[in-house]
C-alpha cells in the first residue's frame, strides 16, 4: 500500500515536470513566474516555490535583472547523459572502422560527472598496441586525448570550475598542473583537436576530437593512440581527418535517432491541470 508521503512526493514531482515543460515552451530569454503559473495551472505560490526547488539543482537558472527563469545546463547534462544508453552501440561501428584503417587502438569516452569514462574500445592490428585504458576506466577530465576533448569545447567557467575540482585528482598524473591544464585547453580549441603527446606514457601520442549534438554540446570524443612514431606528421593529419569522419558519423546518427524518437513521441497533450489543495 502507498502512504501518504509516497503520494506527495509522485504529485511534487509531476508538478516540477510541468514547470519543465513550461519553461521549455518559453523563449529563449525566458519565462516571468506569472507567464509559467498560467501555463501549468498550478498556484503561484506552488510554482514559485517549484521554480526555487529546480534552481538549487541546476535544472532551471534564474536571471534576477530580468526576473525571468529558464531551463538550467544540469537538466542539458541529463540529456546527454541518458542518450549514453545507446551511443555505444551507435558508435561501435566507428570505432571498428577507424581500427581497422589506421591499425591502432580506438577508445570511446563519455563524460561523468568531473571524469571521464572509457566507454568502449577497438585494437587495431599493428602488433605494437597502446592499450592504455581498460573500458570502465576513468581519469580526472583533462588528462588524456579524449579527456581533454570533452573538456576543452566546455565553456569557460565550466573549464574553470572542472580544473579547481580536479585537481587533487590530477596529483596521479605528472604534467597536469592549473597552468598547463589552461595551456592543453586552450591549445586544443585553437587546432580543434586534443593532442596528447607523450604525457601519460612518454612513447606513446593520441588524438581526440568531441562528439557533439545538433546544438553544438560535447556527448563523447573519439580518440586514437599509437606509439609515437605512428602518430606524426602525414599520419598524424590522416588519422585526424579519419577520426572527425568518424566523429561527424556517429553525430549523424544520434541525432537521427533523436528525431525519430522525438517524432514519435510528439503527440499533443493539455498542460494545465486542475488546482490541487495544498
Amino acid at each position: 500500500m502507498v502512504d501518504e508521503g509516497q503520494l506527495s512526493s509522485v504529485k511534487t514531482i509531476g508538478r516540477a515536470a510541468l514547470v519543465l515543460r513550461a519553461l521549455a515552451a518559453g523563449s529563449d530569454a525566458g519565462s516571468r513566474l506569472a507567464e509559467v503559473t498560467e501555463r501549468v495551472g498550478l498556484g503561484k505560490a506552488t510554482v514559485h516555490r517549484l521554480l526555487g526547488a529546480l534552481v538549487d539543482v541546476g535544472f532551471a537558472e534564474y536571471d534576477e535583472a530580468e526576473r525571468q527563469y529558464r531551463l538550467g545546463y544540469a537538466l542539458f547534462s541529463l540529456g546527454a547523459t541518458a542518450r549514453r544508453f545507446h551511443l555505444v552501440e551507435i558508435a561501435r561501428a566507428s570505432l571498428a572502422r577507424l581500427a581497422a584503417a589506421t591499425g591502432d587502438t580506438i577508445y570511446l569516452s563519455i563524460r561523468d560527472g568531473d571524469e571521464a569514462l572509457c566507454a568502449d574500445r577497438c585494437t587495431g592490428s599493428f602488433p605494437i598496441r597502446t592499450l592504455t585504458l581498460d573500458v570502465g576506466d576513468r581519469r580526472p577530465l583533462g588528462v588524456g586525448a579524449g579527456s581533454l576533448a570533452l573538456l576543452a569545447f566546455e565553456g569557460d567557467a565550466e573549464v574553470a570550475r572542472v580544473v579547481n575540482a580536479n585537481r587533487g585528482a590530477r596529483l596521479r598524473y605528472d604534467g597536469f598542473d592549473d597552468a598547463t591544464m589552461d595551456h592543453l585547453v586552450r591549445a586544443t580549441r585553437d587546432r580543434g583537436f586534443a593532442f596528447n603527446d607523450g604525457r601519460i606514457v612518454s612513447a606513446m601520442n593520441a588524438i581526440g576530437v568531441p562528439v557533439r549534438d545538433e546544438d553544438g554540446r560535447v556527448l563523447a570524443a573519439l580518440s586514437i593512440a599509437a606509439i609515437r612514431e605512428r602518430m606524426e606528421g602525414a599520419r598524424l593529419e590522416e588519422c585526424l581527418g579519419l577520426l572527425k569522419r568518424e566523429a561527424a558519423e556517429v553525430a549523424g546518427r544520434l541525432a537521427a535517432r533523436h528525431a525519430a524518437r522525438h517524432a514519435g513521441n510528439a503527440r499533443p497533450r493539455r498542460m494545465r491541470v486542475r488546482e490541487e489543495q495544498n
